[in-house]
């Protein structure tokens, strides 16, 4: 793990330690500053905070919309349904204070008296433990109560946090027409729903202003961000690189180490695949990604080795998408299993796929912005970039047939929940 230097970035509050208990965080961060609620809205506008949970939207405005509602409440999202990132789970376990103190400056600087932490399950523990000591020392204003998120993948989408908390449709989000969370959410009140990650650059933001934030980064995308990548070491880490830094000199990535690299896969499983060259060289902002079709996301970097097959790891994400749909319109009920289907074909029966690829085309087309929500458009991007980054490939399957040897690479989640 890297910690960019200064007096302290997210990756510096973890150091070696299993979990940083009160006391230690205390030590280390000191108690944070009682502002004024308008420093504090004015220190996240001018820290130019975006939010790190996949929508990259800018902080402050979201905290000024749900300010101006009644009686607002704050979320604490932590429930990273993304099978490729672990960095919410690595501050909800070795910094949750970190999380909790960025959950309790949301609520005052929007009004909200309640906070609700919505975690995994294995994550429960470790927050539970850290709300016990801010009780019993009578940190907070607020109040906390935890909430455990379904095993899903759009668990985190914020209409679907305020469906589990509400208790109807656990896990699911809303259709994309109705009304923003930060108008009507949880029980029909003002809602702010904020990633962990965004929330610990909120709680080092109050200690040290918006200033110190910027002082790493760029004028448009200021600060660092936690990535979690996969395929350059024996197993993944969490690493905290500045935004606009590209992921060459970040890693450390050597040309001949960037030669064993197939393609990057950006954003996780709603992302989208770039060339190795591209990918490493792309300033790592939202906007840059963006530019290319793809997304930074909830901040995910696979480095597909040599001796994996591609098509193989597409079609196995796929299917899991295809699984993790809303179930509440056409496109996710119909259009993703043909996709996956397709796919299932081209990667081990290429011979019996008719047409070839090019019926993926319209495939995609056919789910692109047709759903309930966004869930559909994430996986037609993630299957476009990667048959025109591996179309070579594929090429090869339908002239020669399957990969003899492969071996499953990308982490994808059974239907028990165990990584395969």
């Amino acid at each position: 793990m890297t910690a960019p230097t200064g007096p302290g970035r997210l990756l510096d509050s973890v150091g070696t330690a299993e979990v940083v208990r009160l006391d230690a965080h205390l030590a280390r961060w000191g108690a944070v500053p009682d502002l004024p609620v308008r420093s504090l809205l004015e220190a996240v506008d001018q820290s130019g905070l975006r939010g790190h949970g996949g929508a990259w939207f800018p902080v402050g405005a979201k905290w000024r919309s749900v300010a101006a509602g009644r009686s607002p409440i704050v979320v604490a999202n932590g429930a990273e349904g993304e099978p490729a990132s672990g960095k919410d789970r690595l501050l909800l376990h070795h910094a949750p204070h970190l999380v909790l103190d960025g959950a309790a400056v949301a609520a005052k600087a929007v009004g909200a008296r309640r906070v609700i932490v919505h975690v995994s399950d294995d994550s429960v523990a470790d927050v539970t433990t850290a709300l016990a000591e801010r009780e019993r020392r009578g940190v907070d204003a607020c109040s906390f109560e935890v909430v455990i998120a379904p095993d899903r993948f759009l668990s985190g989408q914020e209409s679907a946090v305020v469906n589990t908390v509400n208790g109807r449709n656990i896990g699911i989000p809303s259709f994309v027409a109705l009304r923003p969370v930060r108008e009507q959410g949880i029980a029909g009140r003002p809602t702010l729903v904020q990633n962990v990650e965004s929330l610990a650059d909120v709680a080092l933001i109050a200690r040290y202003g918006p200033q110190w934030f910027r002082s790493v980064g760029t004028h448009d995308s200021p600060g660092t961000a936690l990535i979690t990548v996969t395929g350059l070491w024996e197993s993944s880490r969490i690493v905290e690189v500045p935004l606009g830094t590209t992921l060459e000199n970040a890693l450390g990535i050597t040309p001949g180490r960037a030669d064993t690299i197939q393609a990057v896969l950006l954003g996780g499983y709603g992302g989208g695949w770039l060339p190795t060259s591209t990918a490493l060289s792309l300033p790592f902002t939202e906007e840059a990604a963006r530019a290319l079709g793809t997304s930074i996301g909830a901040g995910v970097a696979v480095l597909l080795p040599a001796g994996v097959c591609p098509l193989v790891e597409v079609a196995r994400v796929a299917r899991y998408m295809e699984g993790e749909g809303a179930g509440q319109c056409g496109p996710c009920v119909n259009g993703l299993d043909v996709l996956a289907s397709q796919l299932e074909l081209l990667a081990h029966r290429p011979h019996t796929l008719s047409g070839g690829l090019s019926a993926f085309p319209t495939l995609c087309g056919l789910v692109e912005g047709r759903g309930a929500c966004h869930h559909p458009d994430g996986v037609a991007r993630f299957v476009r970039s990667a048959l025109g980054v591996f179309g070579d490939h594929a090429a090869v399957h339908l002239q020669r047939g399957p990969c003899q040897t492969t071996r499953p690479f990308l982490p994808v989640p059974s239907a028990s929940g165990v990584l395969r």
